[in-house]
């Protein structure tokens, strides 16, 4: 799997089309409807967004999206492209593939439902015209990021999780992640954010937690405050990657991001994280929260992302559903010609 800073060919995302996530009022729908778009819109600045719309939303998603965001019909049960689309691999001859993961919902949560979005990641196979290498296992791109030279971060909330892959243990876990991303290291955390557990919640993805920004350097969220929940965890997050080593056996730099100011919402601790960014050709794109840290944050992403310009779009709505920025945007690399 090449790592998300190398070239890509476009960005893969769905528009929100029911469920949770368009809420329970028409304003709530069309904060989320906006925000999807604002995301696409600034993405289409660096490069192709391609978008999947039911054919109810195709002409709302027309009208809130930028003319070069190009969209297709499609059956959808959400919007999270990170976990429903395929993950992009390049196979021995460098030829471009699609991971078909088995998506259920998140680890079949109570309120989900997956039926069509189970199809997605071999629609978008299809439609990349590329081949499909199936995986038996339960995961999500939400749930696994890399450096392109064979490490993968992973959460044992996550992949180990009794209603995604039960009993499996982390050499099977390894196993196909060596054959379907070519990872032959592992680094698994034991836990995520605190909020990812609540009821709409993934349980622990490491995209809000983790992420390379090349290799032999990662980025974490630093919950500076005592007084939230994941001050701890980003204590112990942070200990467990200054020891660890990577497939090249080198020992990780931390950079530390700092979470947003905001403590709560209305639901309790926020997991709010700027660690939940996309990388694009030349760019950035940021998760912003009208917050005081918001700049700080994207002096940091500036400053590990050098020569690229970072964009923030206002990430509550996405966040106020159960993720982020990362969370709902797939990228597709470019192949490089032989």
């Amino acid at each position: 799997m090449p790592a998300e800073w190398g070239p890509q060919d476009r960005i893969w995302m769905a528009f929100p089309s029911a469920g949770y996530t368009l809420g329970d009022t028409e304003e709530e729908a069309d904060a989320a409807r906006r925000t999807w778009a604002q995301v696409a819109n600034a993405i289409a600045g660096f490069e192709p967004v391609h978008m999947l719309a039911t054919a109810d939303d195709l002409a709302i998603a027309r009208e809130l999206s930028d003319d070069k965001v190009i969209l297709y019909e499609a059956e959808l049960d959400d919007a999270w492209m990170r976990d429903i689309g395929p993950t992009f691999v390049l196979d021995e001859a460098g030829e471009l593939a699609a991971v078909n993961w088995v998506f259920n919902g998140w680890g079949a949560q109570s309120w989900a439902t997956w039926e069509k979005d189970a199809q997605i990641a071999r629609w978008v196979a299809q439609e990349a015209d590329v081949k499909v290498i199936d995986s038996p296992i339960v995961n999500e791109g939400g749930g696994i990021h890399v450096d392109g030279e064979g490490t993968v971060l992973l959460t044992e909330t996550v992949q180990l999780d009794e209603g995604r892959n039960p009993g499996a243990t982390k050499a099977d876990i390894e196993a196909e992640m060596a054959r379907c991303l070519g990872a032959t290291t592992a680094i698994w955390l034991p836990r995520g954010l605190t909020r990812d557990y609540d009821d709409f919640g993934t349980r622990g993805h490491v995209d809000i937690v983790a992420t390379f920004t090349e290799p032999g350097v990662v980025l974490v969220h630093d919950q500076e405050n005592p007084e939230h929940p994941d001050h701890e965890v980003s204590r112990e997050l942070i200990t467990l990657l200054e020891a660890a080593t990577d497939a090249r056996g080198r020992r990780l730099k931390v950079v530390r991001i700092p979470a947003p100011a905001t403590l709560v919402d209305d639901e309790g601790p926020v997991d709010y994280s700027y660690v939940n960014h996309l990388v694009v050709n030349g760019g950035v794109i940021a998760c912003t929260f009208g917050d005081a840290h918001d700049e700080r944050a994207l002096e940091v992403l500036r400053s590990v992302y050098p020569g690229r310009e970072v964009v923030g779009v206002d990430a509550r709505e996405i966040f106020a559903r159960g993720g982020g920025i990362h969370c709902i945007t797939q990228q597709q690399p470019a192949v490089q010609p032989n």
